[in-house]
């Protein structure tokens, strides 16, 4: 079991998957999408398997909500290990990283969230446990003070980023094992949301979760919310099951568009057309104007808006796309 940094619990990766109600896949074979990840870790965790060693240590990066927890819990599994899971905000002290890397097992899987808000002091005691597998502690202040290394027992720290240019290059080049997490397509999604849905009871048929999936933004963890939100709809306002119409009344209510776009990524789109012209306006000026936090903003709106062709990143800031103005019902500019 794993203590939780933040509420001091003892947890396991089944408590987390109980809390998620069950839909958290266990194994790769239960995992659908980033193949050529899958495909990477297999042959990684079966090399190392064969030597009796640790796996390498692993960074995942990509958007949220692409599957990066889910990652490491699977690699767990697969090997056999325990998994320890906490936070980079949630460690402060460099202390408190000893002591949760003294704590670990043999072949352990430290799984660090957010890995890029650690602070520069609690990556310092990373460095010599990731390539010796040791921790420096200094006993005493001043002259009498002295340095104790205290060896690790092998493991592998898996640590989430959707940031990875915010790492520190110290830090990124310990990592023998990258993978890049990306957007799903949507029958990936439609697989994961009738898998779901199997799991929890939901009666759906094909068409109703292919609108779901239509509408998830490439992101399972949104396919799944969504998914448990429409179920409430079709209990209420109708017979228990999602079917397309369902489906599409129901995200509608909730203002998901065919896109998927939400009402804030709406808003950033209407704010770039009517309030600047259609850009270019810097990131930090725009979240003024909708009164929203720029890294949220860069986070969680922003990567999916590039990569259905919305908006348009450029030296001088951001700017509407032609498809922009088409699906918000504006004239395009004739420049």
């Amino acid at each position: 079991m794993a203590r939780n940094i933040v509420t001091g619990s003892e947890e396991t990766y089944e408590d987390r998957q109980f809390a998620s109600e069950s839909i958290r896949p266990a194994r790769f074979e239960e995992y659908v999408g980033q193949e050529k990840t899958k495909q990477n870790l297999r042959v990684y965790i079966e090399a190392a398997e064969m030597r009796g060693d640790a796996l390498d240590h692993v960074l995942f990066y990509g958007p949220p909500g692409l599957g990066k927890t889910t990652l490491a819990g699977i690699i767990a599994n697969e090997m056999g290990s325990r998994l320890r899971v906490t936070s980079g905000p949630a460690i402060e002290k460099p202390g408190e990283m000893a002591a949760i890397l003294n704590s670990l097992n043999k072949n352990d899987i430290l799984f660090v969230d957010e890995i890029h808000r650690l602070n520069r002091q609690v990556e310092e005691v990373l460095y010599p446990a990731m390539e010796d597998f040791a921790i420096d502690i200094v006993i005493g202040k001043g002259q009498t003070s002295r340095s104790i290394r205290l060896d690790l027992p092998k493991f592998t720290l898996v640590g989430a980023t959707t940031r990875p240019g915010m790492l520190s290059a110290p830090l990124r080049d310990r990592f023998g094992i990258v993978g890049h997490l990306e957007y799903y397509s949507v029958d990936e999604l439609k697989e994961i949301v009738l898998k779901t849905a199997e799991k929890l009871g939901i009666e759906i048929d094909g068409r109703g979760a292919s609108e779901l999936a239509r509408r998830s933004r490439g992101t399972p963890r949104l396919a799944n919310r969504l998914l448990k939100r429409v179920r409430d709809f079709a209990m209420v306002r109708g017979d228990g099951k999602i079917t397309s119409k369902v489906a599409s009344d129901a995200l509608d209510l909730l203002e998901v568009d065919q896109f998927g776009l939400e009402k804030l990524d709406r808003t950033i789109l209407e704010v770039l057309i009517r309030n600047f012209g259609g850009g270019p306006v810097g990131l930090e000026t725009l979240a003024s104007s909708i009164g929203e936090d720029a890294g949220t903003i860069e986070d969680v709106y922003e990567p999916y808006l590039l990569k259905t062709g919305f908006i348009v990143r450029t030296p001088r800031g951001r700017v509407a796309a032609p498809s922009a103005y088409e699906h918000l019902g504006y004239d395009i500019p004739a420049e």
